[in-house]
C-alpha cells in the first residue's frame, strides 16, 4: 500500500518524453499467442497491467523477457490450451484479449470474467455476440467465459451495436486465422486499433480499414513473430498537457503522434492555454488564467472518456462554469466527491456534472477511484494550496509510468511513500 504526496503550488517547466500506449500493448501482448514464437516489442510502457497480462501468459507457458533498451521479447510458443488463473485476469479489462488469441489459436477459450477500473457497467456483450458469429459457443460457468469452436472459426460479417474498442480488437484477433473474410462494422476507430491492426499484419495478417469505421480482416493460414515498436500513449501525452496548463509553466510533452491529440488540444485552446504543435511534440504554456467550457466525451476521434476526469480537475480552477457530460460509460464520476475534499464545486446529475470554477483549492487526504480519477486528483493537488495525500496509487500505477519521477523532473514537490 502507497500514497503519493504533493505539495502544491510548483509551475511546471522542461520537457516530459512520453511512453508507449498501454491501450495498444496489452491486446499486441495477447495477440502474441497466434504467431506462436519470438516476438521483440519496443516503447512497452512499464506499468502494472502489462506486467499482469505478462504473468497470465507465463502461467499458460510463454517467456519474457526485459531487454537492455527497453524492450520486451515475448515467446509464446509454449503457451499451452489451459484456464487462465482467475487470481490475474480479474484484475484487469484487457484480459478479454486473451479469449480471441486463445480462440484463434486453438479453437477454445477458457478465460475468467475480466476486472479493471470500477467506473460503471461494462458488458463483454459485444465481444461475446462476435464470437457467436465467428463460429463459437459461449457460455457462462463459476464466474468464466468458455468459448468453443470445435470446427474452427469462420469468417462473417458482424454489426456492433456499439463502436467498441475491446470488441473490435477481439473480432480482428480472432479473425485473422478464422476460414474466410470478417468484416466488422461500427467498428471503433481508436489509434491503438490502428497499432494492432499494424502489428498483425507485420505478423502476415490481412487486416484493412483500422482506423475506419469498418474493418475487414481476411482470414490466413498462419502468422510469423515480428519486432514491432508501439505508439504513444496519447492519454498520457494529454495528462501532462493539462497538467501543465493548470499548474502554470511551459512543458514540452515529447515522443507524440500530435494528430492523435488534436481533439485535447483544441479544448486546451478553447480555455485559453497556448498549445503550440510540433512534428513529435507539443509545447503547452500557461499562466494559469483560464476560462470554463463545456465538453462531451464521444467515441475516437472524439473526446476521449479517459481524458474528461483530468479537464474535471483543470476546470476546477478556470474562470466561469463548466459543464462535461460523458455518456460513454456510467459511474465516471465517482472521483467528484474527492475534489470536493479540495473545496472543488461540482454537482452531478445524470451523465453530466457542473463546475463552478475559480473557487480556492486547498491540499486534502483523498483516495483514487479509478485510473484516471487518480490522475485527475495528482492534477487538481498540483495548483493547491499546501499538501495533498492520494491513496489508492495501485490505480494509477495500472497507467502511468513513473509519474511520480516525471512530475519531480519537471519541477513538482511530489514523492510516492510506503503506507507500510
Amino acid at each position: 500500500m502507497k500514497k503519493i504526496i504533493v505539495r502544491g503550488g510548483n509551475p511546471l517547466n522542461g520537457d516530459v518524453y512520453i511512453s508507449g500506449m498501454k491501450n495498444a500493448a496489452l491486446p499486441i501482448i495477447f495477440a502474441c499467442i497466434l504467431n506462436r514464437g519470438k516476438n521483440v516489442l519496443y516503447n512497452v510502457p512499464d506499468v502494472s497491467d502489462i506486467d499482469l497480462s505478462l504473468e497470465i501468459l507465463e502461467s499458460l507457458g510463454a517467456k519474457h523477457r526485459r531487454l537492455a533498451d527497453g524492450a520486451l521479447e515475448l515467446d509464446t510458443e509454449g503457451v499451452r490450451s489451459e484456464t487462465a488463473p482467475y487470481e490475474f485476469v480479474s484484475k484487469m479489462r484487457g484480459s478479454t484479449y486473451l479469449i480471441g488469441a486463445m480462440l484463434g489459436r486453438f479453437g477454445e477459450a477458457r478465460v475468467g470474467l475480466p476486472g479493471g477500473c470500477d467506473f460503471g457497467d461494462r458488458p463483454i456483450d459485444q465481444h461475446v455476440k462476435g464470437f457467436g458469429a465467428l463460429g463459437a459457443k459461449v457460455s457462462f460457468e463459476d464466474g468464466s467465459l468458455r468459448a468453443d469452436a470445435g470446427n474452427g472459426l469462420r469468417g462473417n460479417s458482424i454489426y456492433l451495436d456499439i463502436a467498441s474498442v475491446g470488441a473490435t480488437a477481439n473480432m480482428m484477433i480472432a479473425g485473422v486465422l478464422a476460414n474466410g473474410l470478417t468484416v466488422v462494422m461500427n467498428a471503433a476507430r481508436e489509434p491503438h486499433i490502428v497499432d494492432l491492426a499494424n502489428f498483425l499484419n507485420m505478423c502476415g495478417a490481412d487486416i484493412r480499414g483500422a482506423g475506419t469505421n469498418t474493418v475487414k480482416i481476411r482470414g490466413v493460414g498462419g502468422l510469423h513473430p515480428c519486432t514491432y515498436t508501439i505508439s504513444p500513449d496519447m492519454i498520457e501525452a494529454g495528462t501532462f498537457m493539462v497538467a501543465a496548463a493548470t499548474a502554470g509553466g511551459s512543458v514540452n510533452v515529447r515522443n507524440i503522434i500530435p494528430e492523435h491529440l488534436d481533439t485535447i488540444t483544441a479544448k486546451l485552446r478553447e480555455t485559453g492555454i497556448s498549445v503550440d504543435v510540433f512534428d513529435d511534440y507539443v509545447t503547452v504554456s500557461s499562466d494559469k488564467r483560464f476560462r470554463g467550457v463545456t465538453i462531451k466525451t464521444w467515441p475516437y476521434p472524439g473526446f476521449a472518456t479517459d481524458m474528461h476526469p483530468q479537464f474535471s480537475a483543470m476546470l476546477c480552477y478556470a474562470s466561469g462554469v463548466s459543464t462535461i457530460s460523458d455518456v460513454i460509460f456510467d459511474g465516471r464520476f465517482k472521483y467528484v466527491n474527492e475534489l470536493k475534499k479540495m473545496g472543488a464545486d461540482i454537482s452531478v446529475s445524470g451523465y453530466t456534472a457542473s463546475i463552478m470554477g475559480g473557487l480556492p483549492m486547498r491540499g486534502a487526504a483523498m483516495h483514487a477511484t479509478d485510473l484516471r480519477a487518480g490522475a485527475a486528483l495528482v492534477i487538481a493537488a498540483l495548483a493547491a494550496k499546501g499538501v495533498s495525500e492520494i491513496s489508492g496509487v495501485e490505480y494509477i500505477e495500472r497507467g502511468y509510468s513513473e509519474l511520480d519521477k516525471k512530475l519531480r523532473a519537471l519541477g513538482v514537490d511530489i514523492e510516492i511513500v510506503s503506507l507500510d
